[in-house]
């Protein structure tokens, strides 16, 4: 579940608690299929005795630098959770990594559903540059999102869940900032007009800071839900405006909200504000001004 707005928040967690500049002195591997492309042998051997030099965030990776070039990059998938602890309070059954920091803490990487991902990735190799642009910087214009999706055909909503197209979005971002641009989740891509892809590039920066600020939404009061590296609850639900709120009106006209199957996935919308488009495909020959 973790998106753009919760990884942020995670990655601000682990800079304010001092996760730069520590040394990595060992690693436990209990579930070795949390890593991708290497043994646990293998990965013990490559990050024991460097340094993390910087943490970064890449869509829904968190990027941690290591002082010989190399990066780690680790998805939380649906439930992976990291914390900090000490070596006396023992691992628990879904706890799946460990990893030993100077100062004697424990870096744990807590994954119910086994789901989330550990890559390290050597010096000069990136596969995150195949991801689209971050949508929360200068890059990301009305213009730029034009681009990503001229030349497209499909429903808009499995597009901005593609993340060579935006990367970061999920399916609760997505829900709220198409109904914020008034755009209904099936809308064919290429019968958007200049300004209602201006209203949803303006929607997804809303939203998506949104978010952010309120250090992203948990869902539901199970351990399957999102929590910061502090163990925090994302305060950002009271501000959803049609995700998982089907049956309730609209908060903009007072339509009761729909759900429906949308690429397989649980699709959020008002009939009334966000209605089917049936007009024919409109030809973007410029660039938004």
């Amino acid at each position: 579940m973790p998106e753009l707005p919760e990884v942020e928040t995670v990655v601000r967690d682990l800079r304010s608690h001092g996760l730069e500049n520590s040394e990595i002195i060992g690693v436990d591997v209990r579930w070795p299929r949390t890593l991708v492309e290497t043994t646990p042998e293998q990965f013990q051997l490559s990050v024991t005795g460097r340094k993390i030099t910087r943490i970064d965030r890449r869509a829904k990776y968190i990027v941690l630098s290591l002082d010989n070039g190399d990066r780690l990059l680790i998805h939380l998938r649906m439930t992976g959770k990291l914390r900090f602890s000490a070596l006396e309070d023992g691992l628990g059954k879904h706890d799946h990594i460990a990893i030993l920091l100077s100062g004697g803490r424990l870096l744990v990487f807590n994954d119910t559903r086994k789901f989330g991902r550990f890559r390290l990735i050597s010096d000069g190799h990136n596969p995150l540059d195949a991801l689209g642009p971050e949508p929360l910087s200068e890059h990301f214009t009305a213009v730029a999102l034009q681009e990503r999706l001229r030349g497209k055909t499909g429903r808009i909503k499995p597009l901005l869940l593609n993340q060579t197209i935006v990367a970061g979005l999920g399916n609760i971002y997505v829900d709220e900032a198409l109904w914020q641009a008034r755009i209904n989740p099936e809308q064919c891509a290429d019968t958007l007009g200049r300004k209602e892809i201006s209203r949803l590039h303006q929607a997804i920066q809303q939203v998506l800071q949104n978010a952010v600020d309120n250090n992203g939404t948990t869902l539901g009061t199970g351990q399957d839900n999102f929590y910061s590296v502090a163990g925090n609850r994302g305060r950002n639900a009271d501000n959803l405006k049609v995700f998982r709120r089907d049956g309730l009106p609209c908060p903009r006209c007072g339509t009761v909200l729909a759900r429906s199957i949308v690429a397989q996935r649980g699709t959020h919308f008002c009939p009334h504000c966000q209605p089917p488009v049936t007009k024919r495909p409109i030809k973007l020959k410029c660039p938004i001004g």
